[in-house]
């Protein structure tokens, strides 16, 4: 078995995230995004694996090579333009033979779906498509099935056919590109694998599975906050770095190489700390927290349930909760996140012109690379701000900031 990987989209939802990084590569849980469905594929002994890329070529390819670090078989693909789901699956043609798993980049697939999906293939010998059930199926493209068996995949409907969402993730037969030449471009121009799958339900047998683990869907920069939290779950602590007498580590912590936990820390796990990295004096670090390499956490500070990506410091009298902090960020001393409206409702986000319910009540700041607040700084919560933007002393940054703004 063969798993297919598609990973060559720009990732433009997940802004600013995404201005100098492929989503694929985004850290979670102390890993690139995409490492984690890797390592997930090697455990159920899927070790061939293919990955279709565009953005971020160069970056993903440096990441993953041949697959030889990770016990895997790895070879790349090349969309060359975004022209649909079904266009990218039809890219792997002359390449694949023989059924194949095809997962999309920004799920999150655990072992045991992973497991479910073969063995029904097993047991059925024919194309499985995977559903998850959702509070919201307005929200996505939704299955609609009778008896285990598809009959459409209807997308995004003010009147969802049932509750239970397209999760991206598949298992094909090699018929499938047969079926991929046939389909016709979607509304809105754009070649669509559910289209195909519609159409080929029609004259063939596609059953259905559901999602029997955890479906994250990270289509949102906040997405990563819970991926984060599910993968960091059950984790075991390893301490590479010097931990200091009077620093307390509680529940599974791991502190990479060459890091620092200095005297009155308080940790509590699970939380892991990169490679490089400062911890205190007198810091609180609270769990599902991820701090990456060359950071620093200093005096007075808390952190709690935050991705904090490499180079970025939280220095001196910082609260920074709920949040997603980019590359070489530098909070000033007393800069406060908010992650709480007072009336205890949903965080709501301001993208694009559009608000959003992030269906979170706590949320901090998405911020992106290269971000510098001044002393006593207040950041309100979903707060979205862009790369190279500098938040003056004193000020209350909300909303959406575009990158390079100056705030005063």
């Amino acid at each position: 078995m063969r798993a297919y990987l598609l990973a060559a989209g720009e990732g433009t939802r997940m802004w600013p995230l995404t201005t100098h990084i492929s989503k694929s590569l985004l850290p979670v849980a102390g890993k690139p995004f995409l490492q984690h469905t890797l390592e997930t594929l090697k455990s159920c002994n899927v070790k061939k694996v293919t990955i279709l890329v565009r953005w971020g070529k160069r970056e993903i390819e440096h990441a993953f090579g041949d697959g030889e670090d990770l016990g895997l078989e790895i070879d790349y693909l090349v969309q060359k333009k975004p022209l649909g789901t079904a266009h990218a699956i039809g890219v792997a043609k002359d390449k694949i033979e023989g059924p194949f798993l095809s997962i999309n980049g920004d799920v999150l697939v655990d072992k045991k779906t992973i497991k479910v999906i073969l063995n029904r293939f097993k047991k059925d010998k024919a194309t499985v498509v995977t559903g998850a059930p959702v509070d919201t199926p307005q929200e996505f493209g939704v299955i609609d099935e009778e008896d285990g068996k598809l009959i459409s995949i209807v997308e995004k409907s003010e009147h969802p056919p049932s509750n239970t969402a397209n999760t991206g993730t598949y298992l094909f037969t090699p018929d499938i590109f047969d079926w991929i030449e046939k389909t016709g471009k979607s509304p809105r121009g754009e070649y669509e694998i559910t289209d195909t799958l519609t159409m080929m339900a029609a004259e063939q047998k596609v059953v259905c599975e559901t999602f029997k683990g955890e479906w994250i869907d990270v289509g949102r920069p906040w997405d990563l906050l819970r991926a984060n939290k599910f993968l960091m779950t059950g984790m075991k602590g390893k301490i590479e770095g010097e931990v200091q007498p009077y620093a307390t580590l509680e529940g599974e912590v791991s502190v990479g190489k060459g890091s620092r936990i200095l005297n009155g820390a308080y940790i509590v796990g699970p939380v892991i700390i990169g490679q490089d990295t400062d911890i205190g004096p007198n810091c609180y670090i609270r769990p599902s927290t991820y701090v990456g390499n060359g950071c620093k956490v200093g005096n007075a500070v808390e952190v709690k349930n935050c991705i904090i990506m490499n180079g970025s410091k939280v220095p001196h009298h910082n609260y920074v909760g709920d949040s997603v902090l980019g590359q070489k960020c530098n909070l000033g001393s007393g800069t406060k996140v908010a992650n709480l409206r007072l009336d205890n409702r949903n965080i709501r986000v301001s993208l694009k012109g559009e608000t959003i319910d992030s269906g979170l009540r706590k949320l901090g700041v998405i911020m992106g690379d290269n971000v510098k607040t001044g002393i006593n700084a207040s950041i309100d919560p979903g707060t979205i701000i862009g790369e190279g933007c500098f938040i003056g002393p004193g000020t209350v940054a909300s909303g959406t900031i575009s990158s390079k703004s100056r705030v005063y």
